[in-house]
């Protein structure tokens, strides 16, 4: 069964994957909690002074005070986007794309055990996308996780999403080429 390594692959990259949900938890959760505290704090000055139209205890709110409480909404947004960054980083990167590309092999390896086509043709198909799967979501685990900068030179080429793509669109001429509704050998 050529699609077999795909789908074994894919449920192993998968583990991978989406254990950062829950280490992005562990590592992050208590500096963004405080900046989302502080953010709060300041940002709902700001609503307050909005609401009752810029006056505080009854009396309008001086300019350098109004500047002064902008500057300290701005600032404490400013601290949560900066405490967000990294699990931004890790969510966007190598955990939904490790997970969608993980997806991606399982389904086409049990694709493949249906489809009638030359035993080198679903080879290549299968191939590409464990090697595409490497050359991106892999890269960006160890760009992100390992923060090795000379992998984000190997995503720049933008090898690993073409492979990606290459693979469905072969994926897809052996399907419409052969799909069967039962197991074929190969």
């Amino acid at each position: 069964m050529v699609g077999k390594k795909n789908v074994v692959f894919g449920f192993l990259f998968l583990v991978i994957t989406a254990a950062l949900g829950p280490w992005m938890i562990t590592k992050y959760s208590p500096g963004e909690a405080d900046a989302q505290a502080e953010k709060q704090n300041f940002v709902g000055r700001l609503q307050s002074l909005k609401a009752d139209n810029f006056e505080e205890n009854l009396e309008p709110l001086p300019p350098e005070e109004l500047a002064k409480a902008n500057t300290d909404g701005i600032l404490a947004l400013n601290k949560l986007v900066n405490a967000r960054q990294p699990i931004d980083l890790i969510r966007s990167g190598p955990h939904v794309h490790g997970n969608l590309e993980a997806l991606l092999n399982i389904v086409v390896g049990i694709a493949l055990c249906f489809i009638a086509v030359g035993r080198k043709f679903k080879e290549a198909i299968s191939w590409i996308f464990i090697l595409g799967t490497l050359l991106h979501s892999g890269i960006l685990f160890i760009a992100v996780m390992l923060d090795q900068t000379w992998a984000f030179s190997v995503l720049g080429t933008g090898i690993g999403p073409v492979l990606i793509l290459l693979g469905l669109l072969l994926a897809g001429v052996a399907a419409a080429m052969g799909l069967r509704a039962e197991v074929v050998k190969d």
